[in-house]
């Protein structure tokens, strides 16, 4: 019952960012009349507060009990989307996006510290894929209904779209802490209180580190992150727009063809790949992502089908997205130092955010400066590089697991 509230929370908390997303951008650049650079520079702050607010939450799920840290995160995050309806000015809104970032992100590692202990080893990949597969069927309704609400040629036109999205996360917080309701107490080691070890980040950063399997994760992530979840918001719909020239709805169909394909193939791959290495899936993730960056350099070339091929590779993303996301956390979680799981979550998923922050800047340099083909080639390289790391990442996991040195990954003790 725990895990079907938290697989419920995470459906309600995106159904209110999906509806403020799409329309973020238009929102502040046309709407307000503020323009791109602030509307960039809202996203950009988006990421700052998440990168801030990961390795901290993720310390916190460590130090006390997750559910506290989740509640608390998820009533943040919609304190600050129900104030952007005031926000009347630049700085405000800015200031907004941000907070709304420390408060979104914060909770992640927390999430996934519960995930991890309301269920057992056999269901991990299970859970965490229902996790992500309902957030995408509640991005995607939110989304939806928001397009309805949404009025980009009146300043007040999101109001409504705020209000659902602060609602959304407050709900979200409410669920989870009905979920935690008479939960068994967590123990000193569940919380990581070991009172040998010092308590400083960078010692946590430097336990992390010493682990050859997570400095391999690292890179792992860094590579699939860059290659499509960085330009999944704005440097993919940019190519699409300025490149391919197709029309705005394309987009949007992309999108929604890809939350589509996620819904209808999750459990699918989730049962077709149990039992199957993690790193060796995410290779496959990585080759997916190559797939999909080889079609997108092909709709260059076929203008007349540019679209078809532009949504189509979305739907190849998503094929990889089944696999990345019930994989990437239990992996990580399970090569984590004893004691320090919601740390290590924590920085992994600061980790991801840097990176996906990087994508609005370089795919406005390449994209801006006309250099399509330098664009496409990058990522074509790093989803690529990903594959290597995978394979890398692979070989470390089993060289201690052949010996008889560590357990295998993926199984963790943590309490049910």
């Amino acid at each position: 019952m725990r895990a079907r509230l938290l697989i419920l929370s995470s459906a309600v908390a995106m159904l209110g960012w999906g509806a403020v997303l799409p329309y973020q951008y238009a929102y502040a650049a046309s709407a307000r009349g503020w323009g791109g650079l602030v509307a960039a520079a809202a996203s950009t702050l988006f990421s700052v507060g998440a990168l801030v607010a990961a390795p901290v939450g993720g310390r916190l799920a460590d130090r006390v009990d997750p559910v506290a840290v989740a509640v608390v995160a998820k009533l943040a995050a919609a304190v600050a989307m129900a104030a952007l309806v005031a926000a009347d000015a630049p700085a405000t809104f800015l200031f907004g996006m941000f907070a709304f970032g420390l408060g979104v992100t914060a909770a992640m590692p927390a999430q996934s510290v519960l995930a991890l202990r309301w269920t057992g080893d056999a269901d991990r990949r299970r859970v965490f894929a229902w996790v992500f597969t309902a957030g995408s069927l509640g991005m995607a309704i939110g989304a939806f209904v928001a397009g309805y609400l949404v009025d980009l040629d009146r300043p007040d036109g999101m109001t409504g779209a705020f209000l659902i999205a602060a609602a959304g996360f407050a709900l979200s917080g409410l669920l989870i802490a009905v979920a935690g309701h008479r939960a068994p107490a967590p123990t000193a080691y569940d919380l990581g209180d070991d009172p040998a070890r010092p308590l400083g980040g960078l010692h946590a950063l430097r336990a992390i580190w010493a682990v050859p399997a997570l400095r391999w994760t690292a890179v792992v992530t860094v590579t699939l992150a860059l290659g499509f979840y960085a330009q999944f918001e704005s440097g993919l719909p940019a190519y699409a727009l300025t490149s391919l020239d197709v029309a705005e709805r394309t987009v949007g169909l992309a999108a929604a063809v890809n939350c589509v394909v996620i819904i209808a193939l999750q459990m699918v791959v989730v049962r077709l790949t149990a039992g199957h290495s993690g790193a060796g899936l995410l290779m496959i993730v990585g080759g997916i992502w190559t797939l999909s960056w080889v079609l997108l350099s092909a709709a260059l070339f076929t203008p007349a089908v540019a679209g078809a091929v532009f949504v189509t590779s979305f739907a190849v993303f998503a094929v990889g997205e089944t696999m990345y996301a019930p994989i990437l956390n239990p992996l990580t979680a399970s090569l984590a130092p004893e004691g320090m799981v919601g740390t290590t979550l924590g920085v992994f998923t600061a980790v991801q955010t840097g990176a996906s922050a990087l994508g609005p800047l370089v795919a406005g340099v390449l994209l801006g400066a006309g250099m399509t083909g330098g664009f496409l080639g990058l990522h074509l390289l790093i989803s690529l590089g990903a594959i290597v790391a995978a394979a890398r990442l692979r070989a470390v996991i089993r060289r201690p697991a052949e010996t008889g040195a560590v357990p295998e990954p993926e199984v963790l003790t943590l309490a049910a």
